[in-house]
């Protein structure tokens, strides 16, 4: 397969932006809400496309591409607002140990179909193996 010659970080902020445009108005795939968060150092604004991973009544935010400033930024706040469409809703956040984050992750690659380079674990793999990821891949519960 040819390369585009566009950097991979152009095309990811690239469907970020086309992603977030969707999600404002309230179309897009299930599971996928928009993270309003401000920066710490600015205050800015920001927001940020993050898929939402539903195990029975619990709710968990996964960070698919490591330490991103909204993980920084759930963490320096115990806190999140999510956002689709009009609904708005502030959740307080937990990260998860581990071993908690392990099924999660495993879920959460075989809903979304995510595979390399992210995650080294494939779908099929068993739990410990995404346990081993999961200081890569932060998981928080919403509360």
């Amino acid at each position: 397969m040819a390369r585009s010659g566009v950097p991979r970080g152009v095309l990811r902020r690239g469907l970020n932006a086309a992603m977030t445009a969707a999600l404002r108005r309230g179309i897009g795939p299930p599971g996928i809400v928009l993270l309003e968060t401000r920066g710490r150092r600015t205050g800015t604004a920001r927001t940020t496309p993050v898929s939402l991973v539903q195990d029975g009544s619990a709710r968990y935010l996964v960070s698919p591409y490591g330490e991103a400033g909204w993980v920084r930024n759930a963490r320096a706040a115990g806190e999140v607002q999510l956002r689709r469409g009009r609904h708005v809703e502030r959740r307080p956040v937990t990260e998860l140990s581990p071993d908690e984050a392990g099924p999660v992750l495993k879920q959460y690659v075989t809903e979304q179909r995510v595979v390399r380079p992210w995650f080294g674990a494939k779908p099929g793999a068993p739990a410990a193996d995404f346990a081993a990821e999961a200081d890569r891949h932060p998981v928080f519960r919403l509360g």
